[in-house]
C-alpha cells in the first residue's frame, strides 16, 4: 500500500511539473511575441540603422540609395523605363544600387539559361536554334521578369501602405505644431511616432535638412521618389503658406480631410468597376492562354 501510495504522489507532482512547465513556456512565448510586435510598431528602418551604430549620415545615403540616379540623356521611353525602376525599387526600400540590382538580374538570367541546357544535354535532347529561342525566353522570364514582377506587387503594396499613413502623418504634425513645435521640430516628431515606410522617409528629409538642404526641396525629392499626389499637395501647401503667412495648422487639416474624402471616393469607384475589371482580365488571360496552349500542341 505505501508504494501504492508513493508512486501516485509520484505521478501527481511530475503532472504537475509538466503543467508548470508548459505554462510558463507559454506565457514565456506570448510576453516575447506582445514585445516583438510593439517594437516592430514602435519604430522604423531608419531608426533601426542609427540603434544599430550607423550615423545619420550614414544611415541617410543607405535609404537613398546612392548612385541610383537616372543617367542624363536617354532616350524618352528608355529614361521612363529607368524611372519607373528606381521609384519602384524606392518603394520596395531596397538598399542595393540599381547597377548591382541589373547585373544580379542578369546573372540569374544567364543562369538559369544554362542550367536548362544543361538538363537538355543530360537528358539527351536534340539542341537547335528554335529550343534554344524558347530557353532563352523561359530563363528570362523565370530569372528576370518574375522577380521584377514580384517586386513591382511589393512596391505597390508599400505605396498604397504610405498613401494610407499619409492622413496620419498630417494630423500628428499639425498636432505638433498645434503644441508649439516648429516645422522641423513637427517633422522630426514624425521620425519617432510613424512606422515604414513613411517614417524612414520623412527621417531622410529631417537629416537632408539638418545637413543644409532647403525643406522645400527635401519635401519635393521625397515626392518625387513617391509620385503621389498627396505629397505635391503638402508641399504646395507649406510653399503658399511660407509666402502667403496663414493658420498652417488648420490648412493641413483642411488637406487631411480632402485626401481621406478622395481615397474614400476613389475606393467606391474601385468597388462598382471590380466586376468590369475582372472580366478584362479574365479575358486578356484567356488569350495567352489560348496562345501557349496552340503553341506547345
Amino acid at each position: 500500500e505505501a508504494r501504492i501510495v508513493n508512486e501516485s504522489w509520484i505521478k501527481a507532482l511530475l503532472l504537475a511539473s509538466i503543467f508548470g512547465a508548459v505554462l510558463l513556456a507559454v506565457e514565456a512565448l506570448i510576453s516575447w511575441f506582445g514585445s516583438t510586435r510593439a517594437e516592430g510598431h514602435a519604430i522604423n528602418t531608419r531608426l533601426k540603422m542609427i540603434g544599430q551604430g550607423r550615423s545619420r549620415e550614414e544611415t541617410m545615403n543607405m535609404l537613398r540609395r546612392p548612385g541610383s540616379a537616372v543617367p542624363q540623356g536617354l532616350p524618352p521611353i528608355i529614361a521612363r523605363l529607368a524611372l519607373k525602376l528606381e521609384r519602384m525599387l524606392t518603394a520596395v526600400q531596397m538598399k542595393m544600387p540599381t547597377g548591382r540590382h541589373m547585373i544580379i538580374l542578369l546573372l540569374a538570367w544567364v543562369a538559369v539559361f544554362f542550367a536548362v541546357v544543361f538538363v537538355m544535354v543530360a537528358s539527351g535532347t536534340t539542341i537547335n536554334f528554335n529550343r534554344l529561342l524558347i530557353v532563352a525566353t523561359f530563363a528570362g522570364v523565370a530569372g528576370a521578369m518574375i522577380p521584377i514582377m514580384l517586386l513591382n506587387i511589393k512596391a505597390t503594396r508599400t505605396r498604397k501602405k504610405m498613401e494610407a499613413q499619409f492622413p496620419v502623418a498630417l494630423d500628428v504634425f499639425v498636432r505638433g505644431l498645434r503644441a508649439g513645435h516648429p516645422i522641423a521640430a513637427a517633422l522630426d516628431l514624425l521620425t519617432v511616432e510613424m512606422a515604414d515606410p513613411i517614417g524612414s522617409e520623412f527621417g531622410i528629409v529631417v537629416d537632408e535638412v539638418t545637413y543644409g538642404a532647403e525643406l522645400r526641396d527635401a519635401l519635393q525629392d521625397m515626392a518625387d521618389r513617391w509620385d503621389l499626389d498627396d505629397m505635391r499637395m503638402f508641399i504646395v501647401s507649406l510653399s503658399v503658406q511660407s509666402e502667403t503667412g496663414g493658420n498652417l495648422a488648420e490648412i493641413l487639416e483642411n488637406l487631411s480631410s480632402v485626401i481621406r474624402e478622395r481615397h474614400t471616393m476613389f475606393l467606391k469607384v474601385r468597388a462598382l468597376s471590380s466586376e468590369g475589371r475582372m472580366t478584362a482580365v479574365m479575358l486578356a488571360a484567356r488569350r495567352v492562354f489560348v496562345f501557349k496552349s496552340i503553341f506547345f500542341l
